[in-house]
């Protein structure tokens, strides 16, 4: 005869589990297990094998064993995932990539009838259309004041109907409605709620993002700083080359409206004592596509032009019969 484990043994094999994630893994995610069945569990389980594992379990026991791990081995970062672990939820422990790990959790996603007094969590809208039902049901229609018509000894749906809305809770007869028509509108899964990364904790949104989304949030701090930096007058690598534009700029001007000069000043002076320069600067410039312009011109119609064939070429002469 094989003996049960007892609840003590339960306890200290899971908290022995838990523990040895803690140790192998340094990514978790939190997920709501709210309306997860354990068969549909048991696939998730099955898909994720190989880098990632599913562990469930009761809040307190989960975060008592966090709290003793953390002081057993001095690793506070483990406290962090504490205050995560209030509900229905569970943890996924994995070596692979983030957002992968996400996605294949999202793809595990069953339908549901709606049962009375759950809380909808999309608006659920009935389709027009023929129902199937005999006339004799009509009253569960005109209940939720869902305009009807009799076609063919059926009754059938005039008008699309929102039946029921985000938040609500189901009423019996939305209820028995959608069960008579066949309709699940309701899929659930496992939703990831944070993501923990050594340590780090953080929306699971943050997954979403690509290498241009950070790139442009970089590149919009950069020009935030910079421009701080610029208006407080104070020196950062961002704002250290226009500080130097703009104090060169400043010596210039002051060069230019005085007798005091330097090397790079003089060049300026001199093209505007004598702006004929800058037309003589740009010549050669315009002169050079100017002369390169009627050259290609040239060869394009080289070899648009198609080769004549002459007489002789064709085998006979101007004046043969």
């Amino acid at each position: 005869m094989v003996q049960k484990a007892s609840k003590a043994d339960k306890k200290i094999a899971y908290d022995k589990k838990l523990c040895q994630h803690l140790d192998d893994y340094t990514q978790v995610l939190v997920v709501a297990a709210d309306n997860v069945g354990s068969n549909q569990l048991q696939n998730i389980r099955r898909g994720l094998r190989g880098d990632s594992v599913v562990l469930m379990g009761k809040n307190t026991m989960m975060k008592r064993t966090v709290r003793l791990h953390s002081e057993r081995t001095g690793n506070s970062a483990f406290l962090n995932l504490i205050p995560l672990l209030v509900g229905n939820v569970g943890l996924i422990f994995t070596k692979g990539d983030l957002k992968e790990v996400s996605e294949e959790v999202a793809k595990y996603k069953v339908g549901a009838p709606a049962r009375v007094g759950l809380v909808a969590p999309i608006d659920v809208v009935v389709p027009p259309g023929n129902t199937g039902l005999d006339p004799s049901q009509t009253s569960f229609f005109q209940v939720l004041n869902i305009p009807t018509k009799i076609n063919k000894g059926t009754v059938e749906i005039i008008t699309p109907v929102e039946l029921i809305k985000k938040g609500d809770k189901v009423g019996s007869s939305e209820a028995a409605l959608l069960s008579k028509l066949g309709i699940r509108p309701f899929s659930y899964g496992l939703v990831v709620l944070s993501v923990y990364d050594n340590g780090s904790v953080f929306n699971p949104e943050v997954l979403d993002l690509t290498e241009d989304d950070l790139m442009g949030r970089f590149a919009a701090g950069v020009s935030m700083v910079t421009s701080l930096a610029l208006a407080i007058s104070y020196p950062t690598l961002a704002a250290a080359p226009h500080m130097f534009i703009n104090g060169y700029k400043n010596v210039l001007a002051v060069a230019v409206a005085t007798d005091y000069s330097f090397p790079l000043a003089d060049k300026v002076k001199e093209y505007l004592k004598d702006p004929s320069k800058f037309a003589v600067a740009a010549a050669p410039v315009a002169a050079a596509a100017s002369s390169s312009a009627p050259a290609a011109a040239k060869e394009e119609e080289k070899k648009e032009e198609p080769a004549e064939e002459s007489d002789e070429e064709m085998g006979f002469g101007l004046f043969d019969d």
